[in-house]
């Protein structure tokens, strides 16, 4: 069965709302970025950067969390932002619909772009960087760019190697009959691409829709994908001292050795999806829809922490001080 006949009506990423469209406006975003009520809209992601915490979220918001207050700053976009990343305390990169990327390098204080597309009708829903220099940017419908020179230019590429085969017979003969016919097709037959991480013996992992996850031994020049008898979409993953966990749809939760040689499925006392991982005292936390928090022992034994309804949790991170933030639809906030 092939890619096309598959797809189903499933948000490309954590949750419903990361699907609704992008705002646009004619007018400079400075002049409406600031919002009173930024702190308790929906935020989507949060990363360290040095002591201080950058969260992300809908209209190009951007919090800064220095010492034990969150203050917006201001971005020059008002595309929805979906992933942060921070290579060092000073630099990083956010990633949003309209195929945004922006930059900083003060910790998140200021912003510029380095590249968006409005033509593209795409979300990117990751980033990572090895290095000041090498980055990807990785999205909806196979969405991929990558840059050697710090992003001051981004280049797309198609991952050939993460279709059905069958999908690939079809575009070389589309590709044949009628070119502007095959690039329309090509640019929706891959799945979502929703998280790229890389592992601690630097091979990357990407995971993604009906069932993608796949690793890379050169920095995601190519991937390969691994036996997963599971067809639904994964939000993310996470890496222990002995194993990988990825996690997705309907509360779906498998395990894995480092060699991605067996597998197995964590129970789990829920069935809304998990969107996110955080590891503390050798503890796994999981977040997800319906305001899930869930906690796994280290025998994978889950608990719930917490069920926060009307809302769903979409990101976990510790600040300086080691307490966990959480992010989501209605916000940043702590478990009290």
């Amino acid at each position: 069965m092939s890619f096309r006949t598959l797809r189903n009506v499933v948000a490309f990423s954590a949750s419903c709302f990361l699907a609704q469209a992008p705002v646009h406006a004619q007018f400079d975003p400075l002049s409406v970025q600031i919002q009173p009520l930024a702190q308790s809209s929906l935020v989507l992601d949060l990363a360290k950067a040095g002591n201080s915490l950058v969260a992300v979220g809908e209209r190009g918001h951007v919090l800064v969390k220095q010492d034990n207050q969150w203050q917006q700053v201001a971005t020059p976009v008002i595309s929805q932002l979906t992933k942060v990343f921070f290579l060092d305390d000073k630099k990083g990169w956010a990633v949003g619909h309209d195929a945004t990327i922006i930059h900083t390098e003060d910790g998140g204080l200021t912003w510029q772009v380095q590249f968006q597309s409005i033509e593209v009708e795409k979300p990117l829903l990751d980033i990572l960087f090895f290095n000041e220099n090498e980055g990807i940017a990785v999205g909806a419908y196979g969405l991929f760019y990558r840059t050697t020179d710090g992003g001051k230019q981004w280049q797309e590429e198609f991952h050939e190697e993460l279709l059905f085969p069958e999908d690939v017979s079809y575009l070389a003969d589309l590709k044949a009959e009628d070119e502007a016919l095959y690039l329309s097709e090509r640019a929706a037959l891959l799945p979502h691409f929703n998280r790229v991480i890389q592992l601690s013996d630097t091979q990357l992992l990407m995971v993604g829709e009906l069932g993608l996850v796949a690793t890379s031994n050169n920095n995601g020049q190519t991937f390969e994908t691994k036996d997963f008898y599971y067809e639904g979409s994964m939000f993310n993953a996470i890496e222990t001292n002995d194993a990988i966990y990825v996690m997705g749809l309907r509360g779906h939760v498998f395990k894995t050795d480092k060699q991605f040689t067996q597998w197995n499925e964590i129970a789990l006392p829920v069935k809304s999806s998990i969107n996110n991982a955080y590891i503390k005292d050798n503890l796994v936390y999981l977040v997800g829809n319906a305001g899930v928090v869930i906690e796994l022992d280290t025998n994978d034994a889950a608990k719930i922490v917490t069920r926060r309804q009307g809302e769903n949790i979409v990101a976990i991170e510790s600040d300086a001080k080691g307490e966990l933030w959480f992010a989501g639809s209605k916000g940043l906030f702590q478990l009290k």
